[in-house]
């Protein structure tokens, strides 16, 4: 089990960028599929981008595969979401989760949460 922090949210401007991050405690980090999920206003939450102890990543869509970039660095127990060319409905909470081994890209099989981050696009 890992405690996860996001931290990196805040106000942007259509088009522009911003990364989040995401800290996480306890042991094995290296071991656990990293995500990140998103909900915005009235919408429920759902995962955009996954990567793996290996750092392979998944992407919901191919739209999020051309703005966000998912990493991590195992050394620091931090993975990472950069927005890119942000627009309107990037805004809302930004979710960092993990899971410990299976299938990166199995959103629904995510139980490890952090407290989120907000994101506001104007």
């Amino acid at each position: 089990h890992v405690q996860l922090v996001e931290s990196g949210g805040g106000s942007v401007q259509a088009g522009g960028s911003l990364r989040l991050s995401c800290g996480a405690s306890g042991r094995y980090f290296q071991n656990y599929c990293m995500a990140w999920f998103h909900q915005g206003p009235g919408k429920e939450r759902e995962g955009v981008a996954g990567i793996s102890p290996g750092s392979i990543t998944i992407y919901r869509t191919s739209d999020m595969r051309g703005r966000y970039i998912i990493s991590r660095d195992n050394a620091k127990n931090e993975a990472y979401l950069e927005l890119n060319d942000v627009r309107l409905d990037d805004s809302g909470m930004w979710y960092c989760a993990a899971k410990y081994g299976g299938n990166c890209g199995d959103w629904a099989q995510y139980r490890n949460w952090g407290q989120g981050t907000q994101v506001t696009v104007s």
